[in-house]
């Protein structure tokens, strides 16, 4: 056995057991305070085996290490700091046989925590060259959900009228009772007896507005036909043809379908369908005529148009097994250039009709007639010609101005013709209606439009043209 190898003697001074007595104060904690060593004597600490074990480096045993695990006093609530080391060993000492303890991590702020259980828990020896645990990850405290927004306080609401919505109610009717049939639709066609007349609506308006022009335009069924659930027979159209530009035209049709044949509600609509195909072609010729004021020019580009009109709506007529008599309708257009310098209009018609001038709260009746007298107020008789498409191919041709602004141009079949001449409450009612303030709305204007006379019972269809003074906003 060599010298380093004698174990100390009894009661000798062990540098040793020094040693043990600072590494039980790192890892147990500080002493607790108390009076001086050089006052009061310390107890001495337990006695290390005089016959340690040799030193295993396989094994990885700590020569240092206790036999048994300390006990330490349970954790504070709040985290404690940790003792600061000891001062360095005496330079006596050997730094080779002296291994000091790793030191603990530095303390982490935590939450409060609560109080750890009562019951203690050994901790034993960190292992050597084994780091110590990682320390728990700091709890992140859960946000305080945001205060929900007070809601805006609400809008003071509109105080209701005292008579409720507002409405038009039924139209305004001559004399004092209404007609005996009632102001609205009833029954309507079958689709199994015939779905051409069960398709079409009982009622349309329409409208247009170019420059200083604006279109109003209705089509509704008669009482008559209501009562009997016949289709309406009347049919309009509001359309443009020719090129964009200094040549393109307002084209404004109306269609009666003579009521005594089985097929005319199709043969209207077919009417007005071909006429604005056929004229289109030749709108240049028509739109030049216009601007020249040549009655003769448009005439004779008129003219075969209708013509070709009369000859495809035999023809259809036939391809579907059907008499070309019971598509027999009446037509009448209004040809306008959009133009605003233009100021004469084109007129084409075959069969009856009316075609009526409100100027300056006056009305001019019958002005395209043969023979108008232009004196107003009914005098003028409307023209009740019984011609009709497709047999007839004779056309009335003609032009009429120069347009005023300010004036109304009525293109209607006899359905409003025809009262229209004869009672005189209903042409002052249209005339305040039409004649003075704005271009009404197009429901407005239908109901206007149904103004009610006794014993006027057919289809009513018109296109009105107001003659504005400065381009609309």
């Amino acid at each position: 056995m060599n010298a380093e190898d004698t174990p100390p003697r009894p009661g000798a001074h062990d540098p040793l057991a020094e040693t043990w007595q600072s590494v039980d104060q790192i890892v147990s904690g500080p002493p607790t305070p108390g009076p001086s060593p050089a006052t009061e004597s310390r107890p001495a600490p337990p006695a290390p085996d005089p016959y340690p074990q040799p030193y295993d480096a396989a094994a990885g045993q700590h020569p240092l290490a206790p036999s048994a695990p300390v006990q330490h006093p349970p954790a504070p609530p709040a985290p404690t700091q940790v003792a600061p080391m000891p001062e360095a060993p005496p330079q006596s000492y050997s730094a080779a046989a002296v291994q000091h303890m790793p030191a603990p991590p530095a303390p982490v702020q935590h939450p409060p925590a609560p109080p750890a259980p009562t019951q203690d828990v050994p901790t034993p020896a960190p292992p050597h060259d084994v780091p110590p645990p990682p320390a728990p990850p700091q709890a992140t405290p859960t946000p305080e959900p945001p205060a929900a927004a007070a809601p805006p306080d609400p809008p003071d609401a509109p105080e209701a009228p005292d008579a409720g919505i507002p409405g038009l109610g039924d139209p305004w009717h001559s004399g004092s009772k209404p007609p005996l049939y009632p102001a609205e639709p009833r029954a309507v066609p079958r689709v199994r007896v015939d779905p051409s007349a069960a398709l079409i609506p009982d009622m349309v308006v329409d409208g247009a507005a170019h420059e200083a022009l604006t279109v109003r335009a209705a089509s509704v069924r008669g009482d008559s036909h209501r009562y009997h659930a016949e289709p309406r027979q009347d049919s309009l159209a509001v359309t443009r043809i020719g090129e964009q530009g200094a040549d393109e035209l307002l084209l404004l049709a109306v269609a009666d379908g003579v009521g005594s044949a089985a097929r005319s509600h199709v043969g209207s609509q077919q009417a007005c369908r071909l006429a604005a195909l056929y004229l289109d072609t030749v709108a240049a010729e028509l739109a030049t005529a216009l601007r020249e004021a040549d009655p003769a020019r448009f005439a004779g580009a008129a003219d075969p148009a209708l013509r070709h009109v009369a000859t495809l709506l035999a023809h259809q007529a036939r391809e579907r097994g059907e008499d070309p008599g019971a598509y027999s309708t009446t037509l009448r257009m209004l040809l306008v250039p959009l133009d605003p310098a233009v100021r004469v209009r084109g007129f084409l018609a075959v069969g009856d009709g009316g075609t009526a001038l409100l100027r300056d709260g006056r009305w001019y009746l019958g002005i395209t007639d043969p023979d108008p007298h232009g004196d107003g107020e009914g005098a003028g008789v409307i023209d009740t010609r019984t011609a009709a498409l497709p047999h007839s191919h004779r056309a009335q041709v003609q032009l009429i101005g120069p347009a005023q602004p300010g004036d109304v141009l009525v293109l209607c079949t006899d359905g409003l013709s025809t009262p229209l001449a004869g009672d005189a409450g209903m042409r002052d009612f249209l005339a305040r209606s039409w004649g003075s303030g704005p271009v009404p709305a197009p429901a407005d204007f239908l109901w206007q439009f149904q103004y009610r006379v006794k014993s006027y019972d057919d289809d009513r269809t018109a296109v009105v043209l107001w003659e504005t003074a400065e381009t609309p906003s």
